[in-house]
């Protein structure tokens, strides 16, 4: 249900959605995941007062995501670390190669939509 409000196209329809689902949820008996979407839909959208082009890059954490499955994957091939020093070193020398790679200076976002008109 959730999914429902976020895939919308505009902040005023997904508002509507959720007051929509809201109201299904009473009806379902589900009194405090009602309440729960009336009181904090509203934070979840904030990704919407960007341009739509944005959206996307916002409300995901992909980048994060993608960046902790590497440094799990090198960290289960050691196993087990002697001390956490050296857990922090290959972590470390892990984030230092992705900044200095192609991968670390990839432009996430364009920001041309950001600019702000004088």
């Amino acid at each position: 249900m959730a999914k429902a409000i976020h895939a919308q196209e505009s902040k005023k329809s997904a508002g509507e959605k959720a007051e929509k689902i809201a109201k299904e949820l009473r009806e379902m008996k589900l009194n405090a995941a009602a309440k729960k979407i009336e009181t904090g839909i509203e934070e979840t959208l904030t990704y919407c007062d960007f341009p739509s082009e944005h959206w996307s890059k916002i409300r995901t954490n992909n980048t994060i995501e993608r960046l902790n499955r590497e440094i799990r994957r090198r960290t289960r091939v050691v196993g087990c670390f002697p001390d956490g020093n050296s857990a922090l070193m290959l972590v470390c020398a892990r984030l230092r190669y992705v900044a200095g790679t192609q991968w670390g200076n990839k432009k996430y976002m364009n920001t041309k939509h950001l600019d702000v008109a004088e």
